[in-house]
């Protein structure tokens, strides 16, 4: 509570400024609406709300977009149903029933909450609509069914077309800037992580409290990628930027790994060229890490390439293991030098950095099916609840869950328990605020349009400073939702002042946001021991398909970003965090695989008939890893493909180099096993 005081009495320039927009939209949305006789215009207010979640320009339009497509796609579908099933209202009710959870499983296969709020949208303007219709059957025919559709997506466009100026007009806030806040902080992270992982003294946590940083940021900027590109005629060139910057990371993620646990777990492997190369890297990193300035660090990574590559040149390596590393040393030197130039095409275009395709979202249909069975579920009691009761307040067990049932599917169980409750805060709040300070107020006030806006504009100008903060936000949704559809605003008030049926509404509500808080923790989800395998299976999976894609790396990339955010967020509350090592070799082990691949065409074509044994055996023994366990078929097969390399080009060294490839690989992949044990 101490922080919702401080957000409350002593907020932040920020919280201030974007209270004042949120007020200036909803006025706008709801002045609007009551001026084009909407019978619902709070509508709008709570279209106008859910877009003031996030307020940077490129979001909101993003959001708004997402918004106006869901919605009238729930419109037409919710005509359709009526037109079809009017005379059987508990066959549409249970068609209604299954669109919801249709809309609720495809929201789980996406990653970005503003495609998410897109099915939301999809789900409850169907319901709103069907529900509307269904409470009066009698008095409605086919031209008031589509009067009703029309009516309900004229209110929620509205609030999404006012929300989208004003976020435009009124101290805009560029979604470009926190994307560059977010690019050098994953920068700075990816750097102090790379020169940990090279710190022998380094500790177990402090690598993992890092790797952890890193992916939380790097999914931040995935998510955010996709709304830079509205902000102007750079917007889509930054969309790239932020894109490759995504990329690099993650193939420096998988190479350092190498290193790391190199000197880790086999020392006895490190020659004093590989010592050498070790602190140089180190020293390098370091010093990037502690500029700011763009032209020292990409003059740092050209001296050290630079400087292995005439190393190479002049030295041969001593071992095939010795060649390999100094590869490896060599491609981080590139990655480096991308991600700087990614960095700083954030804010000047870079036409070399065009092919960077976003980062996949990880699709479980698993996962889909129970975020679709529960939010089903919570409309299935809530229909039951009205059918029996007959109370139109009743509605709202029905449509607020459902809305709150698709936007939260992906909150981890243990923070969800914490937001349900702060919600639940916020109705009753927002119940006794209606009751005891606006209904109060607003019937003294005869209906004028500027007495109801500026009693409405103290309590929005407060759950929306709620709403600014991240811990605050469920306790102003709560309060700022409710306290719409209690007030009801609208040119005729006179059911908002029926002190019955606002208590009804009030009960309502916090009653269908109660079921939603216990089917939540009732159906949890598949285990994470289910889901981790999984996402290994997919990750295996890949691992034997990769070599048929046309950009390799980048595409193994994009589908490993998710999947490795998902399982260290499974990881995380355990000691030894095996998952993560795993996550992070299955990383690796694509990339060593597409090199694999480059290098042995190159050398001796496509006609290397063990080349695919060696692909599929290294895939199947990540798997077998991934179950704590490992055979001799993958050091068999690498010993196979080494012979006939040898047998078509005889011996030189990048044959010397996967030959160190193959024994990194093997002794990595039986560490993990021994972990996950």
């Amino acid at each position: 509570m101490g922080v919702v005081l401080r957000n409350l009495f002593l907020p932040k320039k920020q919280a201030i400024i974007f209270a004042t927009k949120g007020v200036i939209a909803m006025a706008m949305a709801l002045t609007v609406a009551m001026a084009l006789n909407l019978d619902r215009p709070y509508w709008a207010l709570v279209s106008a709300i859910f877009l003031q979640i996030r307020p940077e320009s490129g979001l909101v339009i993003e959001k708004a977009l997402c918004q106006i497509v869901g919605t009238i796609v729930g419109g037409l579908f919710g005509i359709l149903l009526l037109s079809q099933l009017m005379s059987y209202p508990y066959l549409a009710l249970g068609v209604l029933a299954i669109w919801l959870g249709l809309n609720s499983a495809l929201s789980a296969m996406v990653r970005q909450a503003n495609f998410v709020y897109a099915f939301a949208m999809a789900a409850v303007t169907a319901e709103i609509v069907v529900l509307l219709v269904m409470v009066s059957p009698s008095t409605v025919s086919s031209v008031g069914i589509f009067e009703i559709a029309q009516a309900r997506m004229s209110e929620i466009i509205i609030g999404s077309i006012c929300a989208g100026l004003v976020s435009h007009l009124f101290w805009p806030v560029k979604i470009k800037h926190a994307l560059q806040t977010q690019a050098r902080s994953v920068i700075n992270q990816t750097l102090n992580y790379l020169v940990t992982e090279l710190d022998t003294k380094g500790s177990h946590e402090t690598r993992h409290t890092q790797i952890d940083g890193v992916m939380t940021t790097l999914g931040t900027i995935n998510d955010d990628s996709s709304a830079v590109r509205y902000e102007g005629p750079k917007g889509p060139g930054r969309s790239r930027a932020a894109n490759q910057l995504a990329q690099r990371v993650l193939s420096l993620l998988a190479l350092i790994q190498i290193f790391g646990r190199l000197q880790r777990n086999h020392s006895e492997l490190i020659t004093p060229a590989l010592a050498q190369l070790f602190d140089r890297l180190k020293e390098v990193l370091a010093s990037i890490a502690e500029s700011d300035n763009y032209e020292f660090c990409a003059e740092q990574i050209k001296a050290f390439r630079k400087e292995l590559t005439e190393w190479r040149s002049n030295n041969p390596c001593e071992a095939p293991f010795e060649s390999h590393m100094f590869n490896v040393g060599l491609d981080i030197a590139a990655d480096l030098t991308i991600l700087l130039r990614a960095y700083k095409a954030l804010e000047e275009r870079d036409k070399t950095l065009l092919n960077a395709p976003r980062m996949m979202t990880y699709r479980d249909p698993l996962a889909g099916i129970i975020v679709g069975f529960r939010t089903s579920l919570v409309f299935v009691i809530g229909a039951f609840i009205w059918i029996n009761t007959g109370s139109s307040a009743a509605l709202m067990i029905m449509i607020l869950p459902v809305i709150f049932s698709i936007m939260l599917a992906r909150i981890p169980l243990a923070i969800l328990r914490v937001v349900m409750k702060r919600l639940l805060i916020g109705v009753v709040v927002a119940s006794v605020v209606t009751l005891f300070y606006a209904l109060n107020l607003l019937a003294q006030s005869g209906g004028q349009l500027e007495i109801l806006l500026l009693v409405l504009a103290g309590p929005y100008f407060l759950g929306l400073l709620l709403i600014a903060g991240r811990e605050t936000l469920p306790y102003g949704l709560g309060f700022c939702i409710p306290f719409s559809i209690l007030v009801r605003p609208s040119t005729d008030m006179s059911l908002a002042f029926s002190i019955d049926y606002t208590l009804s509404a009030a009960m309502a509500i916090f009653t269908g946001v109660s079921i939603l808080f216990w089917i939540f923790h009732l159906f949890t989800g598949p285990s994470v021991q289910l889901l981790v395998g999984r996402v290994f299976k997919a990750t295996h999976k890949d691992l034997r398909e990769i070599d048929s894609q046309k950009s390799p790396a980048i595409w193994y990339n994009r589908r490993m970003s998710d999947r490795l955010l998902r399982l260290i967020n499974y990881d995380q509350g355990s000691h030894s965090r095996a998952i993560t090592d795993l996550a992070l070799t299955g990383l690796n082990l694509g990339h060593a695989t597409v090199r694999v691949q480059s290098i042995c065409e190159n050398l001796a074509g496509k006609n290397l008939k063990n080349l695919k044994k060696w692909q599929y055996g290294l895939a199947d023994a990540f798997l077998l890893a991934s179950k704590g366990k490992c055979d001799d078929n993958f050091k068999q097969s690498s010993d196979l493909l080494y012979q006939e390399l040898i047998a078509k080009v005889g011996e030189s060294s990048q044959v010397e180099a996967i030959k160190g490839m193959f024994i990194r690989i093997d002794l990595t992949l039986e560490n993990c096993a021994n972990k996950i044990t």
